[in-house]
C-alpha cells in the first residue's frame, strides 16, 4: 500500500512537472498534424487509428485499476468515473469513426505522426492511473460532507464544454467531407472563437477537478490547457494567414470576449 502511495505521488507530481514545459514548448513548435502537418517526424499512420490508439488507454486502464480500488462498489465513486469514461468512450471510438466516415480524400488529411500518438499515449497512461486511483482509492468520501454539491456542478460544468467540444468537433470533421480543403468555421460558437472545441474541453475537465476537488483534477485540468492554449493560438493565427481579410476580426482564439 505505502508503495502505491508513493508511486501515485510521485506520478501526481510528474503530472504538475511536465506541464510548463509542455505550455512552452508549444508555444514555439506546434505537434505535426491536422493545420500543422509536416514532414519530418518520422513515420506516419492514420489519423483515425492514431486517435483509437492513443487514447485507448484511459478506457482499458481505468476499466482495469478502478476494480482493485477501495471504494470501487462505493456509488459516488462509480457516479464520478463514468463521466471520464463517457468523454473517453467518445474519443477513442466515435470520434475516430465520424474521422473514418467524413475523410473523403486520406491523402489531402495528412497522416498522424507515430512519435506524437507515443508521446500521447505514454500520457494518458499516466493521466488514466491517477484518476483511476484516486476515484477508486484515495478520495475520502466519507469525509466530503460536500460530494454531492460539487459532482452536481462540476456535472453541469463537464456536460457543457463535452457539447460544445463535441458539436464544434462535428463542423469541423464535416467540413473536411467536402473535400474542398480548409475553410472558415461559422456559426454557434465559431463566432467567439476560432477553437471552441480546445474550448470545451477546457471546460469539461475543469468541470471534471470540481466534481474529483483533487489535485489529480486539478492536475489534469491545468495540462490541458497547456496544452490546448498553444495549440489554438497556433491555430488562430494560421486562420488569419490563410484567410487574411475573410476571416472575422472579433473572432478571439479559445476563450470567449478574452484570449
Amino acid at each position: 500500500m505505502a508503495s502505491d502511495q508513493n508511486f501515485f505521488h510521485n506520478c501526481l507530481l510528474s503530472l504538475y512537472l511536465i506541464a510548463p514545459p509542455t505550455y512552452i514548448s508549444l508555444r514555439f513548435l506546434q505537434a505535426p498534424y491536422g493545420k500543422h502537418h509536416r514532414p519530418g517526424w518520422g513515420p506516419t499512420m492514420s489519423p483515425p487509428l492514431a486517435w483509437f490508439l492513443m487514447e485507448s488507454p484511459t478506457l482499458w486502464l481505468t476499466l482495469l485499476l478502478f476494480p482493485s480500488g477501495l471504494h470501487s462498489s462505493n456509488p459516488k465513486a462509480l457516479f464520478l468515473i463514468v463521466p471520464f469514461l463517457f468523454h473517453y468512450f467518445h474519443r477513442t471510438f466515435l470520434y475516430p469513426l465520424r474521422l473514418c466516415r467524413n475523410t473523403t480524400n486520406p491523402k489531402t488529411s495528412g497522416g498522424f505522426p507515430v512519435s506524437v500518438a507515443l508521446m500521447a499515449f505514454g500520457f494518458n497512461l499516466l493521466n488514466a492511473y491517477l484518476q483511476a486511483r484516486w476515484v477508486s482509492q484515495y478520495k475520502d468520501y466519507e469525509a466530503d460532507g460536500w460530494f454531492w454539491w460539487r459532482f452536481c456542478v462540476g456535472l453541469v460544468v463537464f456536460g457543457y464544454g463535452m457539447a460544445v467540444n463535441i458539436w464544434s468537433d462535428r463542423v469541423l470533421v464535416g467540413l473536411k467531407k467536402e473535400g474542398k480543403g480548409y475553410k472558415v468555421p461559422k456559426g454557434g460558437w465559431f463566432e467567439l472563437v476560432s477553437c471552441p472545441n480546445y474550448y470545451g474541453e477546457m471546460v469539461e475537465w475543469l468541470g471534471w477537478a470540481v466534481m474529483t476537488w483533487s489535485w489529480a483534477g486539478l492536475g489534469f485540468f491545468l495540462y490541458t490547457c497547456a496544452n490546448l492554449v498553444p495549440r489554438a493560438r497556433a491555430n488562430h493565427k494560421w486562420y488569419l494567414e490563410k484567410f487574411g481579410e475573410d476571416y472575422p476580426k472579433g473572432r478571439k482564439a479559445v476563450i470567449p470576449f478574452l484570449y
